[in-house]
């Protein structure tokens, strides 16, 4: 069961994947070519060779290839989570459930590491941080994680003591303060060069956002699906017999 599950974790994975590059080359690339305009301007227009990769290359193919792979690897890692925590979390179908876990993977590898290093376009960040920057973001990211399995695992344990409202009041709590901490022992990063245009750095950010979004709202909702019928049959689908 786990392997079919596997499979169909990484088959969710591709079209998600394949969604978020949609998403991506609409929203966000225009955002980095504006960043690579404004680059070029700074320097003068010098010429520093030809690229190993070029640009339409790094746009088209190279996204592509990138989020679909990067899709499939998340697919199959949701998946063994899923048949990890299915019936062991809470009495909550499979399709509740992969949305639960698609929003919680969402919020703790996603959301909370961007809001406190989001993500930058070239030309914004100096680049000899590059590598304090990275290991801040995937810091941040190994924390927030944490975070979430503590936050899951008190409301586990609440669930049945006190009822999922109040369970999930209390767990909330706990993940904004422990995020909260995180955020305040880590050091802040604003390296954006004078003269950038806000607008293109924030349209950037968000879209590089709204990638995650699409890619845990397919993996999520779409997974819940087939897991549903893989798991419980096509008998939750139809009415009981009075």
């Amino acid at each position: 069961m786990t392997g079919a599950l596997l499979l169909r974790g990484m088959i969710v994975g591709v079209i998600a994947g394949l969604c978020a590059y949609v998403f991506a080359f609409i929203f966000g690339e225009p955002q980095v070519d504006l960043a690579i305009a404004f680059q070029t301007a700074v320097s003068g227009g010098a010429d520093e060779g030809l690229p190993a990769v070029s640009r339409q290359t790094q746009a088209g193919i190279g996204l592509a290839v990138g989020l679909v792979g990067y899709g499939a690897a998340v697919g199959g890692i949701f998946a063994l989570v899923f048949a990890l925590t299915y019936g062991r979390l809470c009495a909550v179908r499979a399709r509740g459930m992969a949305a639960l876990l698609g929003l919680a993977a969402f919020v703790s590898t996603a959301l909370v590491p961007q809001l406190k290093y989001p993500a930058n376009p070239p030309a914004v960040g100096l680049a000899e941080t590059i590598a304090a920057r990275t290991t801040l973001f995937f810091l941040m990211l190994v924390l927030s994680v944490i975070c979430m399995a503590v936050t899951v695992l008190i409301a586990r344990r609440l669930w049945r003591e006190r009822g999922g409202w109040s369970a999930s009041i209390i767990a909330g709590t706990v993940f904004f303060g422990l995020t909260a901490t995180s955020f305040l022992a880590l050091p802040s990063v604003n390296e954006m060069p004078p003269g950038f245009d806000p607008a293109v750095l924030w349209n950037f950010r968000v879209s590089s956002l709204g990638i995650h979004v699409v890619l845990w709202l397919i993996l999520g909702l779409g997974f819940g699906a087939v897991a549903e019928r893989l798991l419980e049959g096509r008998q939750v689908r139809r009415p009981a017999a009075v």
